[in-house]
């Protein structure tokens, strides 16, 4: 396949980014020349200690740097960053202090609720909730837990434990019981924040019951605060351990007006994300605050172009670390636009009537949200302005070069569309977008700042032009502070640096490419390996979901006769039979544009695909029901009744 540029940055737009007055400021700090972005990015490699004091001063960081950027540099894991700094978060988030009347926050729930938050009123209210939460006894270090749609109260929420300097952490309300247990259950949370209910697809969904018994199976918890969502504020509380209404909560404390910012180390612990859990109990993974402010603001404003006055979008939940790294947005004096529910409500454009409304300048959404436009027919450029949108962010599953088409053709023709790829491991991206760069079709554009992104074959020598492991051989600040409950820190290291030791291998399949971008073809835990060939499962995806007949598929392989083979399921437009004709067709269209391994030796049909809450398809529990293997914590799957599709299918027993 030719390599095609689908759209370039203009002279124009090059001289106004955030990237290049960065350049130019880091140039002059440090007496360097950068000619392009792979001189600038070779430069923050191998000048770390330039780079990051650079990035820190041109993101305007609120804190003391210290005397010393890094210590034990090429220890990975062991290099210790900014060991004398002291800094808080949400001061960082909170700049624009408690007189702006600009929005802060802008909340969409579906179409029934709208709401906005200025700054100065999110101050005042983090203000309150802070001193509420001081009140209850919660100091830095301990654990503060939401339980909430994607709303601004959650913000608040978190704002508030980390001005202490608490840990905050959070789960998304379709989170069942067991789900949340599994999660809040290990790091013992002093306070819990929980909705009362959430919209969805036009539905209402109360979760009081499931929020009653969470409390009573959290023995840690002093309170539990409920945010109301689908009742009116002053509703009566059912029968909740310890429960209290949040404005009753926060009542004795209604005339707080400042906040004391705890002034923390750099590495005190921020966010605990959670690996998704599908294989085994989900691995409680902690995060520093200044690593996660920095590597937010370099990608926010370096990577994204974000500037004071725009406005942000994200579409997540709050049980998915894009919803964190939406949140960092505020440190660079943006406006959060905040959406819960179904994003297929108004035949698919209620996002894109979101983001005409509100001027939105950024617009963040996963692959699987594209391509689902694309199927459906849906085509905002023909229906909406979209005059402000500048930047268009996709992640969670690798996005296909026809969803490159699909974005420019029939969305704007004018925007930087910015595949990222990373994820919870490290709260951030290895490799994302770059405004001052041309955006070639079906690629990642580049490697981010700071981070020595590579691609390594088995053996562990770099690759260029051929698939391999996504690594990182050198350590970056937002590297996690270790998992919880991991004291000697094995099961961190068994995570990341078994592999290749000493250098993060990130579990993606990946390549390189000739305009040092990058390609994504899939987990490599999940890659196929008919005949010891290996084949990422975003190739096969990618075949198939270009025939108008398929909405979507999961691909595995199956363990056959001392061998692998590859076993195709798909779900097909509503009144479609899966019959020889389309299974050649299917396999035609796959062998047509890769090899005849590619080609599965089975396809199925089935009506739905078991997902994560953040809607990524879990092909290895898939594998493990086909292979009779059990599939722990199913509670980490919005739709787990799916798995039973794959079970005993007597197809796959010859």
């Amino acid at each position: 396949m030719t390599a095609q540029v689908v759209w370039q940055p203009s002279a124009e737009r090059i001289a106004a980014a955030n990237m290049t007055a960065f350049m130019r400021e880091a140039a002059s700090r440090w007496n360097r020349v950068f000619a392009d972005y792979a001189e600038l990015h070779r430069w923050s490699i191998e000048h770390p200690e330039e780079f990051w004091v650079s990035l820190w001063e041109f993101g305007g960081v609120i804190g003391e740097m210290g005397d010393t950027v890094v210590v034990d540099a090429e220890r990975m894991p062991g290099a210790r960053w900014f060991p004398g700094a002291r800094l808080n978060y949400a001061r960082n988030l909170l700049r624009r202090g408690a007189a702006d009347q600009g929005d802060a926050l802008v909340f969409w729930g579906e179409d029934k609720v709208r709401r906005r938050m200025s700054h100065a009123e999110l101050y005042r209210r983090v203000a309150q909730l802070a001193a509420a939460m001081r009140a209850e006894g919660v100091k830095a270090g301990d654990r503060v837990a939401a339980y909430m749609p994607n709303m601004p109260e959650a913000i608040v929420a978190m704002l508030a434990a980390a001005s202490i300097g608490a840990t905050f952490t959070s789960a998304s309300p379709d989170f069942g019981v067991q789900g949340v247990l599994d999660r809040f259950g290990q790091i013992e949370p002093k306070l819990l924040f929980a909705g009362d209910g959430y919209h969805y697809n036009g539905k209402t969904i109360d979760i009081l019951e499931r929020v009653a018994e969470i409390a009573a199976r959290l023995p840690s918890l002093r309170k539990v605060v409920v945010v109301p969502c689908i009742r009116e504020r002053d509703s009566a509380l059912p029968d909740i351990r310890n429960g209290v209404l949040l404005d009753d909560f926060v009542a004795p404390c209604a005339g707080r007006v400042e906040i004391d910012f705890a002034e923390l180390p750099f590495d005190h612990p921020l966010f605990i994300m959670y690996s998704s859990g599908t294989t085994g109990a989900p691995k409680c993974i902690v995060h520093g605050a200044g690593g996660a402010l920095l590597q937010h603001l370099k990608e926010h404003r370096l990577h994204g172009d974000l500037k004071p006055g725009d406005r942000l979008f994200y579409f997540t939940t709050t049980g998915w670390m894009m919803w964190n790294w939406l949140a960092s947005g505020l440190a660079s004096g943006a406006t959060l636009l905040l959406y819960d529910g179904s994003p297929f409500l108004h035949t698919g454009n209620i996002l894109f009537d979101y983001a005409d409304a509100e001027g939105m300048t950024h617009f963040g959404t996963s692959a699987k949200f594209l391509d689902a436009l694309a199927k459906a027919l849906v085509r905002p450029r023909k229906t909406h302005l979209l005059d402000r949108l500048r930047v268009m962010f996709s992640t969670g599953s690798p996005l296909a070069p026809e969803g490159f088409d699909f974005v420019y053709a029939c969305i704007k023709h004018d925007l930087q569309l910015a595949s990222i790829c990373g994820g919870t491991d490290i709260i951030s991206c290895f490799i994302g977008g770059n405004p001052i760069a041309p955006v070639w079709r079906g690629e990642i554009q580049c490697a981010g700042l700071g981070m020595a992104t590579d691609v390594f074959a088995d053996d562990g020598r770099p690759l260029r032009g051929k698939k391999g492991e996504l690594v990182c051989t050198r350590p970056f600040p937002v590297m996690p502070v270790g998992f919880w409950n991991d004291p000697d820190g094995a099961k961190y290291r068994a995570a990341y640096f078994e592999r290749f030791p000493g250098v993060w291998c990130h579990g993606d399949f990946a390549e390189r490419t000739a305009q040092d971008g990058f390609v994504i073809y899939g987990r490599s835990d999940a890659t196929l390996n008919p005949g010891g060939v290996r084949i990422g499962t975003a190739e096969i995806y990618r075949q198939v979901e270009r025939l108008d007949e398929v909405v979507e598929s999961l691909v595995i392989g199956q363990e056959w006769k001392k061998d692998v083979r590859v076993v195709l399921f798909v779900r097909l437009r509503d009144g479609l039979v899966l019959d020889d004709a389309l299974t050649v067709k299917i396999k035609q269209t796959i062998r047509a544009d890769t090899t005849p391994r590619h080609v599965p030796a089975k396809i199925l049909q089935v009506t739905d695909i078991p997902r994560t809450k953040s809607g990524k398809i879990v092909e290895l529990a898939v594998r493990a029901v086909v292979d009779g293997q059990p599939v722990r914590n199913v509670e980490a799957l919005a739709n787990p009744e799916a798995l039973e599709q794959f079970r005993n299918r007597p197809e796959l027993a010859d």
